[in-house]
């Protein structure tokens, strides 16, 4: 592409196109809410994709002046970002918008992105607005959670300089915390889960600073389980779960300061408790408190569990996520 500007192609006829009516809903039935729907997005880029939005008229009268907008990731750009459709649907009667969308090049890893088609209308059920997302998904989530690990949070008081976890070279101490019982992969039961403290040697990455990192993890269940802790008083995020049936659900959770905040902040559990912290210079601030914490957020027991998305705030980190009945 070089450094000429993107040029569209020419507007193709037909953009929009009434399809024939189905039967009519019974008379005196609840009117259902209006369907959009977004057709599959080819992200195989730097190209112009097509995407169709189809609107569907599950009111009991019909539906008029129909005016469909959609939009992609902040940043692509849209041809046209608006469509009015001529005419009226009848009950059960439909209507396609087709737009096309710049897609960039391909990025490296794992990455979802979100659609969104918005229909505003007279008649129909009455609502006046309908609104249809797609999720369209490339690379692979990681395949869990230690293979996303990228910080440094336990160090052996004879060794503390590969220790980082506040950002300011310092850590918890690898034999305080294994006096307290979370030595190098024991078991750890935390608000019903039973999570597992990470199996790596002191002194190499061992958490996730979270940054909306995906990893997988399989299982049902009415909540998901993290153990972890913050960096300021601001490691606060939401969560996305995404499960089998290409649904997903987000919870939002924190982890209090490791070493001041109070130790119920943002709704967390205190999990352990150790004196002292490894410093680049070696172990001190035997008085001071370093914790570690536990968080849930809730999810559809019905559905059986894809993936998880941490939040975008490395204030975060998480040592272990565990599914709890």
């Amino acid at each position: 592409m070089g450094s000429e500007p993107w040029r569209w192609p020419s507007p193709r006829r037909g953009a929009t196109a009434l399809v024939p009516a189905q039967a009519s809903a019974a008379p005196g039935a609840p009117a259902a809410a209006t369907e959009v729907t977004v057709s599959p997005v080819d992200l195989d880029g730097p190209a112009i994709s097509t995407v169709k939005v189809t609107v569907r008229n599950t009111g009991s009268q019909r539906l008029r002046s129909l005016k469909v907008a959609f939009a992609g990731p902040t940043g692509w750009a849209v041809q046209p970002s608006v469509q009015s459709v001529d005419g009226s649907l009848a009950t059960g009667g439909s209507a396609d918008a087709t737009f096309r969308i710049q897609v960039p090049e391909r990025r490296p890893g794992f990455v979802i992105r979100t659609f969104t088609a918005i229909a505003t209308y007279r008649g129909g059920d009455g609502r006046g607005t309908a609104t249809g997302t797609r999720t369209e998904r490339s690379g692979s989530p990681q395949a869990n959670l230690a293979a996303a690990y990228n910080n440094v949070a336990v160090t052996d008081e004879s060794a503390t300089g590969p220790g980082d976890f506040d950002g300011e070279g310092n850590s918890f101490s690898a034999q305080k915390l294994a006096a307290v019982g979370l030595s190098r992969g024991a078991a750890v039961e935390a608000l019903g889960a039973r999570l597992t403290w990470p199996d790596v040697a002191a002194g190499t990455k061992d958490n996730v600073a979270s940054a909306g990192q995906a990893v997988k993890l399989a299982g049902k269940g009415s909540k998901l389980v993290l153990l972890g802790s913050g960096v300021t008083s601001g490691a606060t995020g939401t969560a996305t779960v995404y499960y089998t049936d290409g649904t997903a659900g987000t919870g939002v959770f924190g982890f209090p300061n490791w070493s001041f905040d109070p130790a119920d902040a943002h709704g967390a559990t205190l999990v352990k408790s150790t004196g002292g912290r490894n410093r680049p210079d070696g172990y001190g601030n035997a008085t001071v408190q370093y914790r570690v914490f536990a968080h849930a957020i809730p999810l559809d027991p019905a559905r059986t569990v894809d993936f998880v998305v941490l939040p975008s705030n490395a204030n975060i980190h998480v040592f272990d996520i565990a599914i709890a009945p």
